[in-house]
């Protein structure tokens, strides 16, 4: 298990998921907003009529628990710390993590 960062437009918050989602990160984030969002039975949830258009409405908690419950349940992404609304200046120790902005 790795440490990345992720945020969606708010706090960005650390959670150590498996090696595979951290050294892919991008690859799984766009994976989870751009395919499964969309086209999955079980992400109806997420779905929303916006006064006459279809979008999505998620957070990184969902893209969280979408690695926990579809992609990874044997190998659980877990919440390490909340570092609050960095904007564009992270802390310095947690600069070379990587990171997703959903």
């Amino acid at each position: 298990m790795k440490p990345v960062i992720l945020s969606a437009d708010g706090d960005s918050v650390v959670y150590s998921v498996p090696d595979i989602v951290a050294d892919h990160l991008e690859d799984y984030c766009l994976e989870f907003c751009t395919e499964w969002l969309w086209k999955s039975p079980e992400a109806e949830k997420y779905r929303r009529d916006f006064g006459g258009y279809t979008g999505v409405s998620y957070n990184e908690a969902d893209f969280i628990a979408y690695l926990n419950q579809h992609r990874f349940p044997q190998e659980p992404s877990v919440l390490l710390k909340n570092l609050g609304w960095t904007g564009e200046r992270l802390p310095e120790e947690y600069k070379s993590l990587p990171y997703f902005n959903f």
